[in-house]
């Protein structure tokens, strides 16, 4: 019988010690790949623009999500404010950059997770985390004592620090990060963020060292490992060849991915020459082709009906 991570961490007794060496990297935080070094804990605040406290935009059941998440009863997303990533299309943007959204404590997060459980949903998915670990793992350990039982999503735009991963091994099931850009040249542009490339890899590397490739049970629901999200990009400025090249020669030909074709221009996209038009049929289709080209076959659900069109 599935029996979620975070509850043999919990047996075990190691949630203090995790939460306590997360809360000391926000006295000079290094939560995430940023690393802007100012102290959290008294009020100051970095690129995320939070402090102590998770503020936490909209919390729900999503069918939107991939198809093993969402299964029958819907994902139990947790949408977070803020990003570290800030990408300049983001779909998200009156949450990402313009910091929609309420504060709330461990006991207020622990109680948004329960009560997403209580109406059915199968999974706790945390929407854009990488800034909030050391709130989250507070929260999980509050709500895993009071009864927390499905597996835990972490759903992150992949400009995580490994050290702050290493402290999530036994807590989160589920690892889905975006893998958006292979050169550096363009995630500086779009992201402000030239080493996104590098760090995505490594923490990738990372995710699939603690949960390995995604478990799907009988009921077509997933209950452990990784899941990547890629999406394509006008003009390929996404490298899906190199991404997926990437994830099949040094993670595994059986990564479960989800190449989405759904970038349309928001945010400040419609400013960039490159950005301001959404992806066409055919270069969806060849971001596809890219992938099962190395070998990536494990396409989510929605990929496939589109490629009769091939």
């Amino acid at each position: 019988m599935f029996e979620s991570a975070y509850l043999r961490t919990l047996s075990q007794g190691m949630f203090p010690e995790k939460i306590g060496k997360a809360r000391e990297m926000l006295k000079d935080c290094t939560v995430c790949a940023r690393e802007c070094h100012i102290n959290r804990l008294e009020g100051e605040t970095g690129f995320c623009g939070l402090g102590e406290s998770a503020v936490v935009s909209s919390a729900n059941p999503h069918f939107g999500e991939e198809s093993p998440l969402v299964g029958s009863r819907g994902s139990g997303t947790i949408f977070f404010t803020s990003c570290n990533l800030k990408c300049m299309f983001c779909q998200n943007y009156e949450i990402s950059h313009l910091m929609e959204g309420r504060e709330v404590h461990s006991k207020d997060l622990a109680a948004i997770m329960l009560e997403l459980q209580r109406i059915g949903c199968h999974n706790i998915n945390f929407v854009t985390p990488s800034h909030l670990v050391p709130q989250i793992l507070d929260a999980v350990h509050v709500a895993a004592e009071q009864g927390l039982q499905v597996p835990l999503v972490y759903n992150t735009g992949g400009y995580d620090s490994v050290e702050t991963l290493k402290l999530l091994e036994g807590v989160v099931d589920i690892y889905m990060p975006d893998l958006k850009f292979m050169d550096s040249g363009i995630s500086k542009e779009l992201m402000d963020a030239p080493d996104y490339p590098d760090v995505v890899k490594a923490a990738i590397r990372e995710m699939s060292r603690q949960v390995g490739d995604l478990e799907i049970d009988e009921n077509g629901v997933a209950t452990r490992g990784l899941l990547v999200r890629h999406l394509v990009m006008p003009n390929d400025m996404a490298h899906t060849h190199a991404a997926m090249k990437f994830l099949a020669t040094e993670i595994s030909t059986n990564t479960y991915v989800n190449i989405m074709n759904q970038y349309r221009p928001c945010g400040k996209a419609h400013a960039h020459a490159d950005l301001s038009r959404s992806t066409t049929r055919e270069e969806y289709q060849a971001a596809v082709a890219a992938a099962q080209e190395v070998g990536i076959n494990r396409l989510d659900d929605r990929v496939r009906p589109r490629l009769v069109f091939l």
